[in-house]
Parts: structure tokens; C-alpha cells; sequence
């Protein structure tokens, strides 16, 4: 297992890996078709940075950082296909994020979640995310809001 830099042969597989969890859980929202159809013009083009998890040749995970207006990252777009679940590919994911962020100067790094997802609350708690009030959001399904500082 290896977390590579996204690159354009990447974009189909982290459209389908988050269309089917956002679709198990949840409604597709537009901002979520506004950012899974054009990645590279949506994150990378603006400053951010996507992370693939490849097993053999195939990505098993994914995870965006979304460049913010005050420097720091929001960590949106993580999710870990099926069979993966429970591996620690996860906390993988989120060290990397981490760690580019740190690299990039961040002050720190910033998600929107939903209370429903029992292992993402718990991974993002022990990786050092803290909540924060509600505030405005362009997805319907965020009731969580969380801030790591770098």
C-alpha cells in the first residue's frame, strides 16, 4: 500500500470511490459534483493537493486538502473503499495530511462531517481535531464542524 500525489490518471477513481460512499450515506450534493468532476480545476489548480491510496496498481482510498482563504487546509473527500474499512489506511490518509500541511506552513487544518460516522469522529478525535460551533456550509449533511491547529 502506497499514498501517492494525485495525478490526472487518478480522476475517475476518486470520483467513484466518494460517489459511493457519499451515495451509502448520504444525498450527492452539487458542490460534491462541482469538486468530483473537476479536481484538478477545484483543489489542485487553487492550491491544494489530493492524496491516493494505491494497492497493486489500484486506488483503495482517497483524500483531498482544499486550500483556505486563511492558509490552512480543509480535509474534505476522504474515504477508503469497502473492502479497506478497519486497515488503518484512515489514519494513513489523515498522518498525510497532516504532515503536507505541516510542510506548507498551515496553521491548520479544517472539516465538515456528520455526526452518523461513528469511525470518522473517533479517527479524526484521536488525530488531534477539535470541535468547533456551527458555522455556515454549502453541504446539507455537515452537522460537525472540526479544526486541528499545525
Amino acid at each position: 500500500m502506497e499514498i501517492v500525489e494525485f495525478e490526472a490518471e487518478h480522476a475517475e477513481a476518486f470520483r467513484t470511490l466518494n460517489e459511493a460512499w457519499i451515495s451509502r450515506h448520504f444525498t450527492l450534493e452539487p458542490k460534491d459534483r462541482e469538486v468530483l468532476n473537476d479536481p484538478q480545476g477545484k483543489i489542485i489548480a487553487r492550491g491544494g493537493r489530493i492524496f491516493m491510496a494505491m494497492k497493486e496498481g489500484v486506488a483503495v482510498g482517497c483524500v483531498a486538502l482544499i486550500k483556505m482563504a486563511d492558509g490552512g487546509y480543509e480535509v474534505a473527500k476522504m474515504t477508503v473503499s469497502e473492502d479497506q474499512r478497519g486497515s488503518g489506511l484512515g489514519r494513513r490518509l489523515m498522518e498525510r495530511c497532516i504532515e503536507a500541511g505541516r510542510e506548507a506552513g498551515a496553521p491548520r487544518l479544517y472539516l465538515e462531517t456528520n455526526s452518523s460516522l461513528g469511525p470518522a469522529l473517533r479517527l479524526y478525535r484521536a488525530m488531534g481535531f477539535k470541535d468547533l460551533a456551527p458555522s455556515e456550509t454549502e453541504y446539507a449533511r455537515c452537522d460537525v464542524w472540526m479544526e486541528r491547529p499545525l
